[in-house]
Formats: structure tokens, sequence, C-alpha cells
């Protein structure tokens, strides 16, 4: 059975700056560990067709279909605040590009197909591990409505990797409305490379934000577009562990998901990636360092904003300032609701951030939490009750000016507040599972995770929060 993809390649149409071509390498014993068949569907590809060996040849990279034109994109990036001039995919590989059922341009991309040229000693590959947690929490966050990267499959490549030890190999199919980051228009910036840089720019103004005229308005769209990501994110006490420059889509979609994590007891400063030692990206400084790195596009985009430099840079600079407000609105329109809130009142942030101090303090659950402000028994997340009780008394107080019904209220909150979340000791279990042949847990974590705000009684489980034994206080990246 042959493999037909749609491809329409506008990335590859760009120059050759952009990208090197490159093939992926083929593997021994691909097989097919899931497929996302909703997704699939939506993107106009057959199922069936996947499934077949052949389909699993092309997902694996050991077969390129009619039409693709595979290329590793070139880019740069601020890691941990220190500049790398030239980064790009070490281990991932754009296959081409379709046009969904909703008419947007996807990439359709392989993480894990081998070595590039920008690889840096690498060896391109990718463990079984960071696949399926990929696979898991990106799948999750769209369950969520979070704008972010997708699923499309997961397959075993045959072949072990070598990392700490000897682990099994694998491949994951990404999708994503593109894969253009800060960190590509850092490499044009950095080499004062103007004429790709405006062409990077206009690309990325018709495929991202085709209402905007220009760098300064592409700009102020990306702005907007991070201040309500981040957002979301903090919502539902997402931490993406790496925000380095060229982990910045400028589209606004979550995208590399190395050493993520949701939280379980809430801590403000909470971190868990390994790699994150001085807490850079901690849960609460993702609103701060997302403003150093939009800083950092500012700068890659003055070159381009005209030829009076000092009045552009004020201009961006004041772009920039905006975000704070963004922010805040955006911060307030999620906890709002999240206490079953539709009117905007003066108070309401105060009361918000009150609440959050008190489930610091106590060690409170961030999900569960949220979640049981529907139920009535929010108290019982507490280790002292009543420290919850006076806070409640103000919050029953604020409703009462709602003009809402009860029941409307807690079909608020239980819509913005899932019942469900990736939980690491959860995603820890799948993983040693599936290392060990059993995907089942997988296969299980992703169906619950498909409905993350229902109430499922046969996931019940998977609401609970860790022992002491199963914490997971760091999680790691996948290279």
């Amino acid at each position: 059975m042959s493999v037909t993809f749609p491809f329409d390649n506008s990335y590859a149409r760009l120059p050759a700056p952009f990208y090197t071509r490159i093939s992926p390498s083929p593997v021994s014993a691909p097989k097919l560990v899931a497929l996302n068949e909703a997704l699939v569907t939506g993107l106009g590809l057959d199922i069936a067709q996947l499934q077949s060996p052949a389909g699993v040849a092309v997902l694996s990279g050991s077969a390129t279909p009619e039409g693709a034109e595979p290329l590793a994109q070139v880019y740069a990036g601020h890691q941990f605040g220190g500049f790398s001039p030239q980064l790009g995919d070490g281990r991932a590989m754009l296959l081409g590009e379709v046009v969904d059922a909703n008419g947007i341009r996807q990439d359709i991309q392989l993480k894990g197909s081998g070595r590039t040229p920008y690889s840096r000693g690498g060896d391109g590959r990718a463990w079984l591990g960071p696949v399926l947690r990929e696979y898991v929490v990106s799948e999750a966050m769209a369950a969520l409505g979070i704008p972010t990267t997708r699923a499309l499959a997961a397959v075993t490549t045959g072949q072990d990797v070598m990392r700490e030890e000897l682990l099994p190999g694998a491949i994951l199919t990404r999708v994503a409305t593109s894969h253009i980051r800060v960190g590509t228009f850092q490499f044009f910036a950095a080499r004062r490379d103007l004429d790709p840089l405006q062409v990077l720019t206009d690309y990325t103004i018709a495929r991202h934000y085709p209402d905007s005229d220009g760098p300064m308005a592409l700009f102020a769209a990306v702005v907007r577009r991070q201040a309500s990501l981040i957002a979301r994110w903090v919502g539902v006490g997402f931490i993406h562990g790496v925000m380095n420059t060229d982990n910045t889509h400028v589209g606004g979609i979550t995208i590399d998901y190395g050493p993520c994590a949701f939280m379980d007891t809430y801590h403000p400063a909470r971190v868990y990636s390994s790699i994150d030692r001085m807490g850079r990206y901690a849960f609460n400084k993702q609103s701060e360092i997302i403003i150093w790195n939009l800083a950092q596009l500012a700068t890659s985009l003055i070159p381009l904003m005209g030829k009076d430099t000092d009045a552009s840079v004020k201009e961006a600079t004041e772009v920039l300032h905006g975000f704070a407000d963004l922010y805040r609105a955006a911060w307030l329109t999620e906890f709002r609701a999240k206490l079953g809130l539709t009117q905007a009142q003066n108070g309401d942030e105060a009361l918000i951030n009150d609440l959050l101090e008190r489930m610091a303090a106590q060690q409170a659950d961030y999900t569960n939490t949220f979640r049981a402000l529907a139920d009535g028994n929010a108290r019982d997340q507490f280790t002292d009750p009543t420290v919850f009780d006076d806070w409640n008394t103000r919050w029953q107080a604020r409703l009462v000016h709602e003009g809402t019904t009860e029941g409307e209220q807690q079909s608020l909150i239980r819509a913005s507040s899932p019942a469900l979340i990736p939980r690491n000791h959860r995603v820890e279990e799948m993983i040693q599972a599936a290392v060990a042949g059993d995907y089942a847990p997988f296969e299980r974590l992703n169906a619950a995770l498909a409905r993350p705000f229902e109430d499922v009684s046969e996931y019940d489980d998977l609401k609970r929060p860790p022992t002491e034994d199963e914490e997971v206080t760091q999680t790691f990246c996948g290279t």
C-alpha cells in the first residue's frame, strides 16, 4: 500500500540559508505504538495507510513519501541566558506541510529521526520515554484548549540508543502550525543578514498574522499571543521548564516538551527541570522570562522597522511594556472563571491571590483545589481547613454579586479547572511500563486526558496526587 500526503511545502521554497535538505535515517524494525486517528483525519490523511507497513516506514523515517521535501531548520537562541548563534533541528526533520480540514497549514515533522548538520555531536535519536511524554502532554494540552504542537504518531525503532544506559529508541511524528521560533529570527539578525530576515518576517506574517502590516505589527501580535498563552499555562499549573528563545514559538503555541511538568502541590516558585538549576524558568517566572524572550525578538526585528532606529526602539519598547497589562487581563480572565466569576469587580485580583497564598502555605494540590471549588469540598485540600474558611466567606459574598445561579457558577468552574492533568508520577509510571513492553498505562492515560474537564469514575485514581514515595521532583530533557 502506498502512502499519500497532500504536501504543499512552503518552507522548503524559502532560500537555502533557512535549512539543510537531509533525509531521515532508516531504522531496523519500526513498530507503531500509537496513531492519533482524529488528528490523522483532520489532516486529510488516511488511517489505514499510516497503519500499514508502508505507513509505519514513513513514520519511522525509513521511507520518504512522494512530495515530501525533508529538511532540518536552522535557528539560534538564548539558552538559559547564553546566546548560541547556531542551533537548529539536531534530531528533527520537517517532512513537509499539509493544509488541514480547517484550512490551516500544518508542519509534519519527525523527532528522533537521525543526525543533521545541527546535531552538535548528538546521535539525532530519541528514546521511548521523551517520545511518549511529549505525546501524552501535548495531546493533554490540546484537550485543555491550550495552543500547542500535536502528536500524530509514535513508533519504536527496534534500535537502542545510549544515554546513561541503553534505552529503546523511538520517533515522534509532530504536527505544528509551523516551527518558527524567536531563535529563527535571531539566527539572521545576529549575522546582519537582513535580506533573509525580511523574507522570514514576510513569511511569518503571511502564515501566522496575515492582518499584520510590517515588523512592528508582527511584534505586537506575537506579544499579544504570548500573553494569552502564558496565562493559559499558569491557569492549569503547567511549567515549561526550558523557556529558551529557541523554544518560544512566534505563532503563540506551546512547543518542545522537554523537562516540562504540571504542578501537584502548589508552590509559586516550583521548578522540576533538572537543567534549571537557578530557577530561571520556575512557575512564577514564566510571565517574566517571556518578556525577556520577546525583547530578543524585538531586537532582531529593529533593523527592519525603519531608518529611524531610535524611534523604532522606542515604539517596540512601548509595545513590550504593554505585555504586563495584556498578561494581567488574560490572567484575571483565567482565574475569575476558576472562581465561577463572569463579571469584573475591584478586589478580584486580591481575592485570587489570597487563595493562592493560602494554598501555598497549606501545601494544597493546585488542580484538585480549584476543581473542588465547584463541589463544595475545597477545604478538604488544606492541612488546616479553617484557613480556607475565612477566604470562602469572602468568596461566597463575591458570588452573590454575579447574577448567575449556583449551577452556572459550578459549571464555569468545571469548564475552566480540569479534573485531570498528566501528573508527573503517572507519566513516569507510564514510561516505565512502556519500557518493559506494557503500553496499557500509556493508552489509558491518553484516553483519560482526552476528556480533562469531565468527572469519569473509572479515572478517579488519576486525580490523586502522588504519595511521598511516588512524587517526581525532577524532570529531564529528552536529549
